[in-house]
């Protein structure tokens, strides 16, 4: 692979972000290597999309994990066909000492609405061979946020505090409000209690959104920070860039049809770094294998994402890019 079809292949946003690689045989110019300053985050990154390619990322950042982990990710609506697949996850838990999948009620209608319905699709998807914390099932927590322009607290499902560390294993992504899902809207969203938090976060003001904008995009921003100041470094991230609709996994059979090739999966300890880098990656697609989902993410301003998890202090927008395949 040459030097070319390499930046080509993990992309570099318009915002101009050092982005290097440790890929055998590629050697970066001197001049275009990033200074120490700049080398903020490490992103690990592989092409084998499979329980195997899981498993071996989950490898790469494990190191913060300790005690109760939580394992985030979404369990999808029923018979949703974009999800982590539930045999590769099943597999990956098999690493994850003293781990517990972690889900909160949704605040739409739909069968996920209560705690009762909300079981009888994961028993419908698979998710019955293992125990499965929906963590508003008994009522909500309010968490800190630091720094908060919006929130000084955020209503999360209350036994997210019965957990020592958290594993985010996101399914990267389109979103109808958020433009993108990547790890910040898994737990932001995802961690925020059904009844109270999922409102706060959609609502402006007295009124409840019908679409999206730069300020739903803080407010998942600081419902993500209220998580992090939570656990303090006991978080890791996983992004799995597979079968990935402009919808979101909670549209379920009703997703759109996906026209985004699959890219791989990525890594980090850094939460802003890894979204950062699957967005990169995407955009550094040909224009017409990105161009729906693109057009999802910048029609709701979902880059403000990245932007505010900046502001927020949440992590770096600038990584090196690390392929292990």
């Amino acid at each position: 692979m040459n030097r070319r079809d390499f930046l080509k292949t993990v992309g570099i946003s318009a915002a101009g972000l050092a982005i290097a690689s440790k890929l055998p045989g590629l050697a970066l110019a001197a001049a275009d290597a990033p200074s120490a300053a700049q080398r903020k985050a490490t992103v690990y990154f592989t092409r084998d999309i499979s329980p195997a390619g899981l498993r071996k990322m989950y490898g790469l950042v494990n190191q913060p994990l300790r005690g109760k982990v939580a394992v985030k990710l979404h369990t999808g609506e029923p018979n949703g066909p974009n999800i982590v697949p539930v045999p590769w996850v099943k597999e990956l838990l098999n690493d994850v000492p003293n781990a517990t999948v972690v889900e909160t009620n949704t605040f739409y209608q739909g069968p996920r609405l209560t705690t009762a319905g909300h079981r009888e699709v994961l028993r419908t998807n698979g998710w019955d061979f293992c125990t499965v914390d929906i963590m508003d099932e008994d009522g909500d927590v309010m968490l800190p946020v630091p720094g908060g322009k919006w929130f000084t607290e955020i209503s999360m499902g209350r036994n997210l505090t019965s957990y020592d560390s958290m594993l985010v294993l996101t399914h990267f992504k389109g979103h109808a409000m958020g433009g993108f899902g990547g790890s910040l809207k898994n737990i932001a969203i995802g961690c925020a209690s059904g009844a109270i938090g999922k409102k706060q976060l959609h609502q402006n003001g007295d009124n409840m959104w019908g679409h999206s904008g730069e300020r739903f995009m803080e407010h998942m921003g600081e419902a993500g920070k209220a998580i992090q100041a939570h656990f303090g470094p006991a978080m890791t991230y996983i992004n799995v860039m597979r079968n990935m609709s402009v919808d979101c996994d909670c549209a379920g059979t009703g997703a759109a049809p996906v026209t985004t090739p699959d890219i791989g999966i990525l890594a980090s300890t850094d939460i802003l770094a890894i979204d950062q880098a699957s967005v990169d990656l995407l955009y550094a697609l040909p224009a017409d294998q990105r161009k729906d989902l693109v057009e999802r993410i910048e029609s709701r301003q979902g880059l403000r994402q990245l932007s505010y998890m900046d502001e927020m202090g949440m992590g770096s927008r600038q990584y090196n890019l690390v392929s292990v395949d």
